[in-house]
């Protein structure tokens, strides 16, 4: 039994609209999901879902057609918040109030905190990334990340039991000027570190020309277009998925190889 101690972390501001994160969870489903497949009953964490419990209702919903033994909890430190999710529980999803030190039974094979640690300071991420991680059961995932208000472009970090492993990049290509627009999405880990001669910089700004040189595929399609440009940059950056997921508006790229510099 987890111990129930005083919540760890800061209220958010609770902002939430209904499909915010679908990029997020379609993305966890699909390359989370046969790691929780294999676990018993495993147990999701929405760490810090706001204001209205919509994306621990989503987050059910996405993983279930992929692991259908999962059940959800919805984590958050506002009591008010939790009283008014309790109209949602039904089998597979609960509530309870909490932070970071994740007061939830069970064996835990993902925590999900997106626009949690936004508020915080960078070096104070470190700490939440150690900590939430040693809450993760054996073959578990953190996915720590940020998106906009309507879920259209998102940066997320992946981390297990170890540390961090990769970072991806997703947007609805259609509202994409240029790659470089997910830069005010990134992470807290990342976003000042978008400045000359730090790796994440280098890769956005890397990015951008290989968007430039793909312009003639646009004729074709946005689709097309970041296909080429993906294509690209992975002859020069360790892009680790495959163009199945580049279709869908994603890249993701290995943690080391964007990971500030100290």
């Amino acid at each position: 039994m987890v111990s129930r101690s005083r919540p760890v972390g800061a209220v958010t501001r609770g902002t939430t609209n209904p499909n915010r994160l679908r990029r997020m969870d379609r993305w966890i489903a699909a390359v989370q999901g046969p790691a929780l497949r294999r676990m018993g009953a495993p147990v999701a964490v929405d760490l810090g879902y706001g204001a209205a419990p919509w994306t621990a209702v989503e987050l059910l919903e996405r993983l279930r057609a992929a692991v259908p033994r999962v059940a959800v909890v919805g984590v958050e430190i506002e009591p008010e918040r939790v009283a008014a999710a309790q109209a949602y529980v039904r089998d597979g999803l609960s509530f309870v109030r909490g932070g970071f030190e994740v007061p939830v039974d069970g064996e835990i094979g993902l925590i999900r905190a997106a626009n949690v640690l936004r508020q915080y300071d960078e070096e104070q991420v470190g700490a939440a990334w150690e900590r939430l991680c040693g809450r993760l059961a054996p073959g578990g995932l953190l996915v720590e990340g940020t998106c906009d208000e309507v879920g259209r472009r998102q940066v997320w970090v992946a981390l297990g039991p170890e540390g961090p492993r990769t970072v991806t990049f997703a947007a609805r290509l259609a509202s994409l000027s240029a790659p470089s627009d997910l830069a005010e999405r990134l992470p807290k880990a990342l976003i000042h570190r978008n400045v000359p001669g730090e790796p994440v910089h280098a890769f956005l700004r890397d990015f951008d020309r290989a968007w430039a040189t793909a312009a003639p595929y646009a004729a074709l399609g946005v689709r097309q277009r970041w296909l080429r440009a993906v294509s690209a940059i992975a002859s020069d950056w360790p892009v680790v998925d495959r163009p199945g997921r580049w279709r869908q508006g994603e890249v993701t790229v290995a943690w080391d190889a964007l990971a500030p510099r100290r």
